[in-house]
């Protein structure tokens, strides 16, 4: 891999299809090319991912409300080294697909099946009435976060009261219709590879994502910790209660990290990293990650001096893109792939290769 000086930048040459992988929108305010990553098995992935990439234009999918903005919070974060920079991701409709094959993808909250089909009609019920209200461009968010408190609140309580087991969680995961976008596996590698940490913040639970990376990716990634609502079983595996505050997709932010546990901890591998919440406060410049204008409020109570946001808006587009546009610095639409974030985050640790 072939690299040069020009006016002070580093140009580091790489394959054509992970060029034409890179959102056109991009490239007039990210000043350098750099390489996505050194490991193997990331070229290898990215390679794979090649015969779906070539025909899409990204182009026609991004947003970007203030490119000079942006341009000038990457060289920010570029600057500080990848020491001191964090991701928070949301998870359903930003990790994980949209729609798949033609269908809306379930959520991890959605997915779930008790064996109980009295309690499974009477979620559903909740989700039919509370989520058109979760979305709604009129509703005050102080009346929004009311609703969603009512409604977490509901649903936990009937999973409870159904009779929830572990295994019928393992199983509800196997049957469900949820897919994480192309590139997520890619973007989890590079950070872990540069000791970056990622928080998941999700107003799911976190027994069923942990299940859902398990099954669907079968490995686990030592930067990353899961902030979500987590399950309490007896010894015969059936729940009986939640851990801690309801997070709920309104309010979870960092002041819900003591909430966090480390995704390798679930998966019997104790090796690599341990990054404690106070050095993950300490790193204070921010790659945001969210399908939703309430996502921006999962890096509240961190004291961070540079934040970029991604947001992906998936559905309902023609209502919400100004709203979106001017929320966050960089929209995709269309249920787009990771692929642009993973160049994203080339260009925020491109400092290493100098």
């Amino acid at each position: 891999m072939n690299s040069h000086r020009v006016q002070g930048s580093t140009i580091i040459s790489i394959p054509l299809h992970l060029a034409n992988a890179i959102p056109q929108q991009l490239h007039h305010f990210l000043p350098s090319k750099y390489c996505c990553t050194s490991s193997p098995r990331v070229w290898n992935r990215c390679c794979s991912a090649q015969n779906k990439m070539e025909n899409q234009d990204l182009s026609k999918f991004t947003i970007t409300g203030d490119p000079q903005s942006l341009q000038n919070k990457i060289s920010q974060i570029r600057m500080a080294g990848p020491s001191k920079l964090q991701v928070i991701a949301d998870f359903d409709g930003t990790l994980t697909r949209y729609f798949i094959n033609g269908s809306r993808g379930q959520t991890s909250h959605g997915l779930l099946q008790q064996g109980n089909p009295e309690y499974d009609a009477k979620r559903q019920a909740l989700y039919e009435y509370y989520h058109p209200l979760e979305f709604s461009p009129t509703i005050p968010l102080e009346e929004k976060t009311k609703l969603m408190e009512e409604w977490w609140g509901k649903t936990h309580g009937l999973l409870i009261e159904g009779g929830l087991t572990y295994d019928a969680i393992k199983k509800s995961v196997s049957d469900a219709l949820i897919a994480f976008r192309d590139g997520v596996v890619e973007l989890f590698e590079f950070l872990e590879e540069r000791d970056i940490p990622v928080l998941i913040f999700s107003a799911g639970l976190a027994d069923i994502i942990e299940e859902v990376l398990r099954q669907k990716v079968h490995k686990s990634f030592k930067n990353v910790k899961i902030v979500s609502n987590r399950m309490v079983f007896d010894k015969d595996g059936h729940l009986v209660s939640f851990k801690g505050k309801t997070i709920h997709s309104l309010n979870k932010n960092e002041h819900a990290l003591d909430m966090a546990a480390p995704l390798h901890e679930h998966f019997g591998d104790t090796d690599g990293p341990n990054y404690d919440n106070a050095s993950v406060k300490n790193r204070t410049n921010v790659l945001l990650l969210g399908d939703h204008i309430g996502d921006l409020g999962m890096s509240d109570g961190l004291k961070y001096e540079t934040r970029i946001s991604v947001g992906f808006l998936n559905d309902n587009i023609e209502n919400n893109l100004d709203n979106y546009r001017n929320a966050f610095d960089i929209v995709y639409l269309n249920d787009a792939p990771m692929w642009g974030v993973v160049e994203l985050v080339s260009q925020l640790c491109s400092n290493e290769a100098q």
